[in-house]
């Protein structure tokens, strides 16, 4: 989604709705693991699931923060630098299960309050993500607690697959990811199972291979790095 393509206020209350239950599926399904699942490696290469939990409250809460500033008619970073970014990741990956859930049980509180609410004039106010409106900040945040449950659960007695990622943002994951496919080279031209070809465009490993020779998928479409 980039800030030239204008969201609607249907996918506006969808993804509002979807983020918000995701972060519940997420709140449930870690009140349930042990300390010693979250010290556990995750399948992003050098995280825990603790980094990945911490991931996913820092950029909630960044992202948040756009609706707090757009409120107040301003535009400031998402991060106040990447270093800081990776300092608040690698702050909270050693939390316990009670302290992640205190900080997640927060942010979802936070957001309930602070969200605007769909159809209101702020989601087209100008943000510091992406260079785009808020609107793509709650389509980010979309992207990024459905994409990290499945990271941060996998391997667990409670974890989550591509079959929780709905039709919706299956679809909005194939258009913003589409970015990765080489040139002349489309989503359509990808055989498989629409979920299974979007968690591979999302660079995570489907639950039923795909065949046939794949390309190599650029970066993720992020002035951040890929994660």
């Amino acid at each position: 989604m980039t800030s030239s393509t204008s969201t609607s206020t249907d996918q506006i209350s969808h993804a509002l709705a979807d983020s918000a239950a995701g972060l519940e599926t997420l709140l449930d399904a870690v009140g349930r693991l042990t300390d010693e699942d979250v010290a556990g490696p995750s399948p992003l290469e050098g995280w825990t699931r603790g980094h990945v939990l911490a991931h996913i409250a820092g950029v909630g809460t960044a992202l948040l923060g756009q609706a707090q500033a757009a409120e107040r008619g301003e535009v400031v970073p998402v991060y106040a630098s990447q270093e800081a970014r990776n300092a608040g990741i690698e702050a909270g990956a050693g939390r316990t299960v009670a302290e992640h859930l205190a900080v997640l049980g927060a942010l979802r509180d936070e957001m309930a309050r602070t969200w605007p609410a769909p159809g209101s004039p702020l989601w087209d106010a100008p943000s510091g993500y992406r260079g785009g409106p808020l609107s793509g900040c709650v389509l980010g945040w979309w992207r990024e607690v459905r994409i990290h449950s499945v990271d941060a659960l996998a391997g667990t007695s409670r974890q989550v697959g591509y079959g929780t990622w709905d039709d919706a943002l299956c679809a909005h994951l194939r258009e913003f990811l589409a970015v990765r496919l080489p040139d002349g080279v489309s989503v359509d031209d990808v055989a498989g199972d629409p979920r299974d070809v979007t968690a591979w465009l999302a660079g995570r490993v489907p639950a039923t291979p795909l065949q046939g020779e794949l390309p190599e998928l650029g970066p993720w479409p992020s002035a951040l790095p890929a994660r």
